[in-house]
């Protein structure tokens, strides 16, 4: 039995050590880095919006809004590049991004808005004030590799600056989701081997914390097991000065 006690032991220190290495490398790495950078907003700017001259009075009432989708739960007045709309949720989860579902109505004549390719590209446009040019656009509706906790489709648009710069705009809601680039991209692979998120979830609570948990804690059982074996073999003996 101590010979898969001990062998245990090493194993798991090999696994823990390498894991307690990666943290020390990965802490360092944050203390060296820029932060601003890291964050991916180098060329991010407030979204650029024009003094409305529309007065509430000339919005539709919201009574007749609500009429017309009856099964919103919540009801918000939103401003996109200029102009008012109205902010239905039809399905909210705890965090906005997690799955939620939306409709977006033109808060004067009434009209269903769709966060197509070319309103998503003017959102995105108003907030970057890079020196690059739109290369590609992208929907996508799995995982976000730059966002991971971001569960709602969103559209990529990708601009040719020397950061490769990406912007992210929610599909249902329009929401300005974030900017990423190169910079927050590399900040980005060390928060994921500090904070073992190895299945990029964006997030610290998982399976592979808690294997590792799991292994600490054999670990120390191991260490207990052989640390008693040796004593009873009498093993540790303290000297006579």
């Amino acid at each position: 039995m101590m010979i898969w006690v001990r062998k245990i032991h090493k194993w798991a220190s090999l696994l823990i050590g390498l894991q307690v290495f990666i943290w020390v490398a990965s802490g360092l790495t944050f203390n060296v880095i820029d932060h601003d950078k890291a964050r991916g907003n180098v060329y991010r700017q407030t979204l650029i919006t024009k003094q409305s001259t529309i007065a509430n009075k000339d919005l539709l009432p919201v009574e007749v809004i609500l009429k017309s989708y009856p099964d919103t739960i919540e009801l918000n007045q939103a401003n996109i590049l200029s102009q008012p709309y109205y902010l239905l949720t039809q399905q909210h989860g705890l965090y906005r991004h997690l799955p939620n579902s939306y409709h977006i109505v033109n808060a004067i004549t009434g009209e269903l808005t769709l966060v197509d390719e070319q309103l998503a590209t003017a959102i995105a446009k108003a907030s970057y004030n890079g020196p690059g040019n739109i290369k590609s656009v992208v929907l996508i509706a799995s995982t976000i590799s730059d966002y991971p906790k971001q569960q709602n489709p969103s559209w990529q648009i990708n601009f040719d600056d020397d950061l490769e710069t990406s912007v992210y705009v929610e599909q249902g809601s329009g929401r300005l989701v974030g900017h990423s680039n190169s910079d927050k991209r590399f900040a980005d692979f060390f928060f994921m081997l500090h904070f073992m998120d190895y299945g990029t979830e964006g997030s610290f609570n998982t399976v592979q914390m808690m294997l590792f948990a799991f292994i600490t804690l054999w670990l120390t059982f191991s260490g207990l097991i052989w640390t008693i074996h040796m004593l009873r073999k009498g093993k540790y003996r303290v000297k006579k000065l």
